[in-house]
């Protein structure tokens, strides 16, 4: 009976959320409560279980990156970062998606997904509405670039970190058996975001001649502030890069940077505070709590057994089959709580079957990061965008995302399951 409730609040919530009938936020938090009211899951689970729980590690470091990213908001680096990236590539839609997509990628891959979008999205805001053209089809581009950047590094999306931690796989591990694809799975996005995305970029001509006119410099304000701001940045960004050496989880460098920010701005923390974005956060923790469901009562559990049973003991078989699983799993499920339950599930599977193991968890990694773009929550970096976008005034709808994420998914899907089959079982 729990099981066939909890189906049908998730199932119910999820196609309200895909149809955008009742707003995502009123959704999740429902859903959550009708399976919190119904006793399915109890208020333990729900906030206190690492298995089907909140997950605060997430909800913490994106509060911590959302009020540093508030004051540096206040200093107009933001306006200065855009003007001069507009006028870098003189004002051409197309070259200023190029543009931003290779950083958003890189840093995405040095820092995470999540701290990279909240940091370029609102820039990219910003460039376009100077131009004249939405922001949308931008932030779209830069999400999906995110999710295949950070698919490269340990600490580059949050689904890696607990894969790494499960298999004891390093920073350099991730580097060197997913950096060659992801590069290649890079240049091929932005083969597909010029096709998919040409009648999106409005040019605006004369909207050009004003940027290309205008002083970057003018858009700065609050020297001390800013300077203070990109200190504390640069810290956070370092620890970002040596959490497991320092021996902190992302969230808690995260807070102390947003504390320690706080404290040197010398300011009412009032206007910083104002630029969380509280409605993505409390999406995530309804949203985390249905998934959280779903775990406790066996749904991805059984799936997963299911999927495992199927390859009759096959590494090859079980390694294609978890790329091309995870892949729409995630897509519909958040990664993230998704890799967190099929973790285990690899481990045994790793123990179990011959040969060299290690591959599963490159499929798994795989297809749960590249999975995560095929729908506009199916990764925390896709929410984030889509919050920063409708407190600009920008919505991006569920159909619209799903558009462009399905075809780049299932595009970088098969191109990965390919890559695996030929590096690990042809060439190895």
């Amino acid at each position: 009976m729990r099981t066939a409730i909890t189906v049908v609040v998730f199932v119910g919530a999820y196609t309200l959320i895909a149809t955008e009938w009742v707003h995502r936020v009123i959704v999740a938090l429902t859903g959550a409560g009708l399976l919190l009211g119904l006793q399915v899951i109890t208020v333990e689970d729900a906030f206190s279980s690492e298995r089907t729980g909140v997950d605060w590690n997430v909800i913490l470091l994106l509060l911590g990156m959302m009020i540093i990213v508030g004051v540096i908001r206040q200093t107009g680096l933001f306006e200065y970062l855009a003007i001069w990236s507009a006028k870098r590539a003189r004002g051409r839609p197309f070259t200023i998606l190029v543009l931003l997509s290779l950083i958003t990628a890189v840093a995405s891959a040095l820092l995470d997904n999540v701290t990279t979008v909240l940091l370029v999205a609102p820039v990219t805001v910003l460039i376009a509405e100077r131009l004249g053209t939405s922001p949308v089809p931008l932030l779209i581009a830069e999400v999906m670039a995110s999710n295949i950047g950070g698919t490269a590094t340990l600490v580059g999306d949050p689904p890696n970190i607990l894969i790494g931690s499960e298999a004891g796989l390093s920073y350099a591990d991730f580097v060197l058996n997913l950096g060659p694809i992801v590069l290649l799975l890079l240049v091929v996005f932005l083969v597909l975001a010029k096709v998919l995305f040409r009648n999106d970029l409005a040019y605006h001509p004369e909207r050009v001649r004003e940027v290309m006119a205008l002083d970057e410099r003018e858009a700065l304000t609050r020297g001390p502030l800013l300077f203070r701001s990109l200190a504390v940045l640069a810290v956070v960004t370092v620890g970002f890069l040596f959490h497991r050496a320092l021996g902190y989880e992302p969230s808690v460098i995260a807070l102390l940077g947003a504390g320690v920010l706080l404290l040197i701005s010398r300011q009412e923390p009032a206007p910083f505070l104002r630029e969380v974005e509280w409605p993505t956060l409390l999406f995530f923790m309804g949203l985390f709590v249905m998934v959280g469901a779903l775990v406790k009562v066996g749904v991805v559990h059984q799936l997963a057994e299911w999927a495992t049973d199927f390859t009759g003991g096959s590494l090859l078989l079980s390694t294609m089959l978890l790329v091309v699983l995870s892949a729409p799993l995630s897509a519909v499920v958040d990664n993230i709580p998704y890799v967190a339950t099929m973790a285990p599930l690899v481990h045994e599977l790793a123990r179990t079957l011959p040969g060299e193991t290690t591959v599963l968890w490159w499929a798994l990694a795989l297809g749960a990061d590249l999975g995560g773009n095929a729908t506009s929550i199916g990764a925390s970096a896709n929410v984030v965008a889509l919050g920063v976008a409708e407190r600009s005034g920008y919505r991006i709808r569920f159909v619209e995302f799903l558009k462009y994420g399905a075809v780049v998914a299932v595009t970088t899907v098969a191109l990965s399951a390919g890559y695996l089959w030929l590096r690990y079982f042809v060439l190895a």
